[in-house]
């Protein structure tokens, strides 16, 4: 039996309800802290923003009210929630609101409107003490350009934040090199910006932030200035990290395969405003209007379905108490060439032919002696992409199994196949 399993951090994990088939109370946990709550949120950028917020109500458009007051909508009216360790990606192409809407979670944007809510309390009532806490403490973010000290050592600029709330010269020191650890940079401690290439820059940058060690990370674009190559491993070491650490992650992008690839849930702007909010594969599978569908036309499915978006129930399945005959009828009745077995509580127990089911009835042999142990089972977590290879060599369909070997569903190869196109 060959075995593709992932194993995938509890944000990943759980985000296709796919927890629902064992462990409800960790889903509702899950799903029920809510880390970050943004209601009817809005931002003008120009004079008299209330009398814009007017003119939004009553239906004008973003552009209409361009070219009347001159002001420039970046936001208007947003609500969303992102849960306690959730890898939340806002993303939408250049002008969108994207940057003006993650800059307004941090308060760098001041809203015209609406509420913002970290741990229920909500932020944009904070006086200036308030919010300097809620920076150092509880919120850190990474920009498109790394915004590193040009004459500070790499160890330097990673316990510049340790440093300005007054933590100790060793202590702080040690907190810089547990994240530099972290983030893979352990032995740059003493190099300069200059020395490390743009995705090591970037990491420092993460390390930077990690190191006031906030409840939620900010990042506006980071990777966008890598090139492709580095882009990836940074996309890699990111969903590592995320996995390590357990931070709340709100990330913008404006590469749609970025997006879908980093987030447990991703929202799509337009013009402001968020056309849908979903996972990536209910995004891909059922787009909320023309413009979604045509945003992610081009996507790669295969690294965004998984085995569990294309697994089909089995028409027939037989129990380890039946005989070849029951066998037979099975595949007979069904059309198929073969079946798997299972016990009384559906675990898998393995498959059998109809070439061996006929010669066990001649030969009066039980199903124990036909059963064939090798082929191939995958999680429901497992990337269509990583079926690719299998589905097209085995000879029989792949069985999708939970952690107890409990059949769940079968992918015949041209499911796989089908995800291509």
């Amino acid at each position: 039996m060959t075995e593709f399993r992932k194993e995938l951090p509890i944000s990943i994990k759980y985000r296709n309800n796919e927890c629902k088939k064992k462990d409800n109370l960790i889903e509702w946990v899950y799903r029920m802290t809510v880390k970050i709550k943004v209601e009817n949120l809005t931002k003008i950028f120009g004079r008299n923003p209330k009398a814009v917020l007017k003119k939004l109500k009553s239906g004008e458009s973003k552009e209409k009210i361009f070219r009347e007051t001159g002001n420039t909508v970046g936001v208007n009216n947003v609500s969303f929630e992102v849960s306690e360790g959730e890898f939340f990606v806002i993303m939408g192409l250049s002008g969108s609101g994207k940057s003006t809407l993650i800059r307004c979670l941090n308060l760098l944007n001041i809203p015209s409107a609406g509420q913002i809510y970290v741990d229920g309390a909500n932020i944009v009532q904070y006086n200036k003490k308030a919010l300097g806490e809620f920076r150092q403490k509880k919120v850190a973010m990474v920009f498109q350009h790394f915004g590193l000290f040009t004459h500070r050592t790499i160890i330097g600029n990673v316990e510049y934040g340790p440093e300005i709330r007054g933590i100790p010269k060793e202590e702080r020191r040690e907190i810089a090199k547990k994240n530099l650890a972290a983030v893979g940079l352990e032995g740059w401690e003493d190099k300069y910006p200059n020395e490390l290439s743009g995705g090591m820059r970037q990491r420092v940058g993460l390390a930077r932030a990690f190191a006031n060690d906030p409840d939620i990370l900010l990042m506006d674009e980071p990777f966008s200035a890598l090139d492709p190559l580095i882009r990836r491993d940074m996309q890699l070491e990111m969903l590592d990290i995320h996995a390590k650490l357990g931070k709340t992650i709100v990330f913008i992008t404006h590469d749609v395969n970025e997006a879908f690839k980093l987030g447990d849930r991703v929202a799509v702007m337009k013009d402001g405003a968020i056309e849908q909010i979903g996972t990536p594969e209910e995004i891909l599978t059922n787009p909320a209007n023309e413009y979604i569908a045509n945003f992610v036309q081009d996507v790669d499915k295969t690294k965004v379905l998984h085995a569990g978006n294309i697994m089909i129930k089995p028409g027939a399945l037989i129990s380890l108490k039946d005989g070849p005959k029951v066998a037979i009828k099975e595949m007979r009745n069904n059309g198929i060439s073969s079946v798997f077995v299972v016990d009384n509580a559906r675990k898998l127990q393995g498959i059998v032919t109809i070439d061996d089911a006929v010669k066990a009835l001649k030969e009066q042999q039980k199903l124990q002696d036909i059963l064939i142990k090798d082929y191939d089972t995958t999680t429901p977590d497992t990337y269509v992409q990583d079926l690719i290879q299998v589905a097209s060599t085995t000879k029989y369909p792949i069985a999708v199994v939970d952690e107890q070997d409990k059949l769940l569903g079968i992918i015949v190869r041209v499911s796989v196949l089908s995800a291509l196109t």
